[in-house]
């Protein structure tokens, strides 16, 4: 993996790229949700207009999703990044695996089915119940329930988590309504199928980095004992909580069981088994580890269920986590990371707990090591356990302070960071809130400017995907959609517009090339590489600096 060296003299002595996590481009106003255009920015708004800015594609089939109709996440966003081409993603593998039939004929499935028709036992699906794409699709999840009823699986319980998030933040009946009327079709006699337990996705089951493991503990309960408040139907539970809580959005919803006569009718016990049905990793990883590790610390399980539990996908190539899994995960190779370690290049990655995963993990093709420990140093600070339109600054102050000795010592060639602000506050909707964390945001980046003209460090900025850009509704004519009290109806959502990619260069050596074809996340690998004096490898997409 020997990397071919170029000219000496045109290279950057270091390189920082710094994500603004959900900070996409529009030239939609304020009135149109746009916080972006609706925050005082004045030190990213310079660099926007001053020197050499791109916008480029991060959604869509520019990231490896089914069509240029799906938005882009952070997930697909990092892993493009830190490999430099585009990879078939889990949306569209899943999709296909289910249209060709191959996943309904692999082993994993065989055994899925063949554990419960010979025990007569329960079929139980887990996971995020919506068409947001990012993490499931309720498509896989009806098409998986069919071929079960065709197996003569008897008894099917569903657990579902409420979305808010990549779909509209109170759309959790849209889900429910429609799952109940398709399950109420395939009920018969000898097909047995209910909701069994549920609650919003930011408070029961997914959480991810470790952040906080009582999430998953209270997902463990529910799902698994059948323990919390008891309803006749996962429509009265979200009708309950709405009419207590007037204010809650889908993904904060308690977590609820569904219950006859006081029984809940799906508890998760020996010989069942058990679907993960979310494809993406992050928020995957620790619910797994709790139903499939015999020895287990972070939370107290009264007993673990003799089951067998598979993952939609393989949420850990490294550690095998799960070890059983429906769709054999993109296999991304050849990373700029292992590319760097390879070569002897340095480099730091930092962020919060909410995205560290994302300069890791994903960035380096859904690898949990370290390539060479020697030459790569890891930074997470710690989350604080809040809703974040509470704390808009979240950890940008604690993040900027602790990279900036770092771009002093000179010790890196490579530096990348994520901001987590403008993705993570505005997926709780609130604009105002979003606008003032991306103003703190903007003070950041005033400070690691400074520290790039002291180091000549080269700045590259862009996102890995909307989501700040447009927090309100609007119809397909651009109009803005109004609740009921007639107020912008909030978008919780990622976007499907472009980013911006911006180079500061203090020595103004560097400039980008115009006239690159749909230039998008994929091209900066090869961006940076050239920065640094290298060739890219020759499959990476085409360095977006002008030769």
């Amino acid at each position: 993996m020997k990397l071919n060296q170029k000219n000496a003299s045109s290279k950057a002595d270091q390189v920082l790229l710094i994500i603004l996590d959900g900070v996409g481009y529009s030239d939609k106003g304020a009135n149109l949700g746009n916080a972006v255009n609706g925050a005082n920015l004045p030190n990213l708004n310079y660099l926007w207009d001053n020197h050499p800015t791109l916008q480029i594609q991060a959604h869509g089939k520019a990231v490896g999703m089914p069509s240029d109709e799906d938005m882009g996440n952070s997930e697909v966003g990092h892993n493009v990044l830190g490999c430099g081409r585009v990879f078939d993603q889990g949306a569209k593998l899943v999709s296909n695996s289910i249209e060709t039939g191959e996943l309904f004929r692999g082993q994993t499935w065989k055994e899925l089915i063949a554990n419960v028709n010979k025990n007569q036992s329960t079929l139980h699906f887990i996971g995020l119940l919506s068409d947001g794409n990012v993490h499931s699709h309720i498509d896989h999840l009806k098409a998986m329930i069919k071929v079960a009823k065709r197996e003569k699986v008897n008894k099917v319980r569903l657990h579902i988590l409420l979305d808010g998030r990549d779909v509209p933040e109170k759309s959790a009946l849209d889900y429910i309504d429609p799952i109940e009327n398709y399950i109420s079709d395939l009920k018969s006699g000898e097909f047995d199928i209910k909701i069994a337990s549920g609650g919003g996705r930011m408070t029961i089951t997914m959480d991810r980095y470790e952040a906080d493991w009582s999430m998953v503990e209270r997902g463990w309960n529910v799902h698994t004992l059948g323990l919390g408040r008891q309803f006749g139907s996962a429509k009265e539970a979200v009708e309950t909580f709405r009419k207590e809580n007037p204010g809650v959005i889908d993904q904060y919803l308690p977590e609820f069981v569904i219950a006859e006569n006081g029984t809940p009718v799906g508890k998760i016990v020996d010989n069942d088994s058990v679907i993960f049905f979310n494809f993406r990793g992050d928020r995957a990883i620790e619910i797994s580890r709790a139903f499939t590790e015999a020895t287990f610390d972070k939370f107290n399980r009264p007993f673990l269920p003799k089951v067998y539990f598979s993952g939609m996908m393989q949420y850990d190539g490294d550690l095998k986590i799960p070890k059983n899994f429906l769709v054999t995960p993109p296999a991304i190779d050849k990373t700029m990371g292992e590319y760097m370690a390879k070569n002897s290049i340095t480099q730091y990655a930092i962020s919060e707990t909410q995205k560290y995963g994302h300069v890791t993990f994903f960035w380096n093709g859904n690898r949990s090591d370290y390539f060479d420990r020697n030459l790569e140093t890891y930074v997470e600070i710690h989350s604080d356990i809040i809703p974040f339109d509470q704390a808009p600054k979240m950890k940008a102050k604690e993040i900027t302070d602790t990279l900036i000795p770092a771009m002093e010592s000179k010790k890196y060639k490579f530096l990348r960071v994520n901001y987590a602000n403008g993705d993570m506050v505005g997926h709780t909707g609130n604009f105002q809130a979003t606008v003032k964390s991306l103003e703190f945001l903007d003070e950041c980046i005033s400070h690691i400017k400074e520290i790039a003209d002291k180091t000549n460090t080269v700045l590259l900025i862009t996102a890995d995907h909307g989501n700040a850009d447009e927090m309100f509704q609007l119809d397909k004519k651009g109009n803005l959609l109004l609740d009921k009290e007639n107020h912008p109806s909030p978008k919780t959502s990622h976007t499907l517009n472009p980013v911006n990619l911006v180079i500061y260069d203090p020595k103004n050596k560097f400039k980008l090339n115009q006239n690159i074809d749909k230039p998008g996340l994929a091209n900066i690998a090869s961006t940076i590489f050239d920065l640094l004096g290298y060739e890219a490898p020759e499959d990476y997409h085409t360095s977006l600096l002008i030769r």
